[in-house]
């Protein structure tokens, strides 16, 4: 397969949140390039409102790797940070999600490509936007500086600033 670029959500509401997206990175780094980094913002909890606020941010990945083989990393590595799932939506060391894979559209038991809830979330939304705003989502053909112009005032998303050059993989 030939080199794709995904974007990749990260959230982390546990622990030392802040290195718990760096060591995704990190880890990601391992598996293939990492060529766009947004910053990192900190937002309420979405689903299940007993936690505390996340830090997200999202990384544009080029990759050799197929969707399912994006899709094991992924869950590798949210392993290898600790991850427990145990409440939908509930609080997590590291979330790892697969946004846009090129511009492919998966729908299968196991993952969904474009995420499903991408128009949904400012919290994916607005750092997606700060490294792919002309980026068009595959189903809805539209940019995604526009989902986000429709999602603003949802939810509280506050821009933290971006991780320092020698803590980027």
């Amino acid at each position: 397969m030939s080199d794709v670029t995904a974007y990749l959500g990260l959230g982390s509401n546990l622990g030392d949140r802040e290195t718990h997206l760096r060591k995704a990175l990190s880890l990601l780094g391992d598996a293939g390039e990492i060529i766009a980094l947004s910053s990192i913002y900190e937002t309420e909890p979405w689903g299940y409102a007993g936690q505390p606020s996340f830090l997200n941010m999202v990384c544009g990945f080029r990759t050799s790797l197929s969707p399912p083989e994006l899709l094991a990393l992924a869950q590798e590595v949210e392993r290898r940070l600790g991850r427990v799932r145990t409440i939908r939506y509930g609080p997590r060391t590291m979330d790892v999600d697969i946004l846009l894979y090129g511009d492919l559209v998966l729908d299968t038991p196991d993952l969904q490509i474009p995420h499903p809830r991408i128009p949904e979330r400012a919290f994916v939304l607005a750092p997606l936007a700060e490294i792919a705003p002309d980026v068009e989502h595959p189903t809805l053909k539209r940019p995604i500086s526009a989902l986000l112009a429709d999602a603003s005032g949802r939810e509280t998303v506050v821009k933290l600033g971006a991780l320092s050059p020698g803590e980027v993989p």
